[in-house]
């Protein structure tokens, strides 16, 4: 990975993490939590949200490449199989 690509993951993770964290901002504030309490309820929101799509994507992949060895066939003149 070039120097130019690590630069551009670096800024796209962060802006998710900030996008992350100011939604769970907002949420908390919205919901009525006020003072110190608010920092705690974004800490767990922010970092719940975070490790839910670091579970959630490789899971999503993982299906994905599952279903398509299920589906497609090895040679193009077999035919797919189809759910029913």
């Amino acid at each position: 990975m070039s120097k130019n690509m690590k630069k551009i993951v670096v800024i796209l993770s962060l802006t998710l993490i900030l996008a992350i964290a100011m939604g769970s901002l907002v949420v908390a504030y919205a919901g009525g939590i006020r003072g110190i309490g608010l920092i705690g309820v974004w800490f767990f929101l922010t970092f719940g949200i975070i490790v839910v799509l670091a579970q959630v994507i490789p899971a999503g992949i993982l299906l994905t490449s599952f279903l398509k060895t299920i589906f497609t066939p090895y040679r193009e003149s077999e035919v797919p199989v189809r759910a029913i």
